[in-house]
């Protein structure tokens, strides 16, 4: 059973969900009217140009300096940005003892696929140029933001840039296609996420481009060659079958895959980690895992 404080949370995303809605503009209206995130004590935020691409460092105390983690926040490719993820970057900062880079990448349909992995690409170099050592980066996501993250070392692979140390998706949305079976089968589960949606948001990101294009859907990729890669799903959410799915390709694929299906979890439970204690655990368990593969 999920505890009483994951519980009240997912009832209340039940009444009150703005991802529910069919309707881009609702969705990003009820996305907006989420209170800022109050700023910690321990915590620094500062906006930078990264490349020619909106980011917000987010720096803790125990942040170290040589240690950066690339973030991509969740949003259908379509929601979403560096603002609205200041809490779990924040969370995230003090359990990875890394600097954030939280990337304002664009959205669309105002700017359709590749304009996301093009952003993604010119953060990870900003980040390079500033003297990080490859091995200390580690690349990370959630929900499109995941999916963003393997289309980044997919794309970086592909150029044959440098590789970061580690990646990280939480409730990755890597296939365009939406031909897992969960999307289905936990519909009345999940009250995060409804089919209607993730196809509202797929035709928008793609504007009329492949489903399967390896940058939009990294499940039909060449995984190959990729860093260690942890992967986190919840058993209660629509994407459970595709992070499933990205694990089993990316292991026969050679990637040294950690996969964890967290029981009764919903979709990027994560961004509850100031009040429910899996996600504090689920954050925890990413910053064990980063500790152990960067350099």
């Amino acid at each position: 059973m999920p505890s009483p404080e994951m519980q009240g949370m997912i009832d209340m995303m039940r009444q009150m969900n703005p991802l529910g809605s069919a309707d881009i503009d609702t969705m990003r209206a009820g996305m907006d009217a989420a209170p800022p995130y109050p700023k910690p004590d321990d915590i620094e935020w500062s906006s930078v140009d990264a490349g020619g691409v909106a980011a917000e460092w987010t720096t803790a105390s125990n942040s170290l300096e040589e240690r950066v983690l690339v973030y991509f926040h969740g949003g259908g490719y379509v929601l979403g940005s560096a603002a609205g993820h200041r809490g779990m970057c924040s969370n995230l900062a003090r359990a990875t003892r890394s600097r954030v880079l939280n990337v304002d990448y664009r959205l669309a349909p105002e700017a359709p696929f590749p304009a996301a992995v093009e952003d993604a690409v010119r953060a990870y170099r900003f980040v390079l140029e500033q003297g990080v050592d490859p091995s200390n980066v580690a690349i990370g996501g959630d929900s499109a933001g995941g999916g963003l993250t393997l289309a980044l070392l997919v794309a970086l692979r592909d150029a044959g840039e440098p590789l970061p140390g580690a990646a990280v998706a939480l409730s990755p949305w890597v296939d365009m296609t939406m031909s897992s079976g969960s999307i289905q089968s936990k519909g009345d589960e999940d009250p995060m996420l409804t089919p209607v949606t993730l196809d509202v948001l797929a035709n928008a990101y793609l504007g009329g481009a492949d489903p399967k294009s390896p940058t939009a859907s990294p499940l039909w990729a060449d995984l190959s060659g990729l860093p260690p890669l942890l992967i986190q799903v919840g058993t209660a959410e629509l994407l459970l079958d595709e992070g499933r799915r990205l694990a089993d390709t990316a292991t026969e694929a050679g990637v040294d895959v950690t996969f964890e299906a967290w029981d009764e979890m919903i979709h990027v439970w994560h961004l509850f980690a100031d009040m429910v204690p899996e996600a504090r655990e689920a954050v925890a368990r990413i910053g064990a895992y980063l500790d152990e593969k960067l350099g």
